[in-house]
């Protein structure tokens, strides 16, 4: 961010909530029925739930996810009105795979 990159600030953000979404806890059916008032948990924090850990493997597939989709997306941006962001794109998948590849490009 203090770079000013940004395309590294918008691929970094979006695959940061990519991967928050990730480990959400699904709801299941049952808590989605509504229930009587009076059987409401009341209080600050009576409704959290800790949230799923994902482990390094699926957190490098929901990365490469991102990669893929900024790529897939580059290609069908064809015509020349958006070159730009098509180019925008390639760097945003360039970026996010510096963090897959690591530091020394291995």
């Amino acid at each position: 961010m203090r770079a000013r990159d940004k395309a590294a600030v918008s691929a970094l953000r979006s695959t940061l909530a990519a991967l928050d979404n990730a480990e959400a806890v699904p709801v299941d059916a049952s808590a989605r029925r509504g229930a009587a008032l009076e059987h409401s948990p009341v209080g600050v924090g009576t409704t959290d739930v800790a949230r799923r850990e994902l482990g390094e493997g699926a957190e490098v597939a929901i990365v490469r996810a991102e990669v893929e989709e900024r790529l897939a997306a580059a290609a069908q941006l064809t015509a020349p009105a958006h070159a730009d962001r098509a180019a925008t794109l390639r760097e945003e998948a360039a970026v996010l795979l510096r963090f897959l590849d690591g530091p020394d490009g291995a």
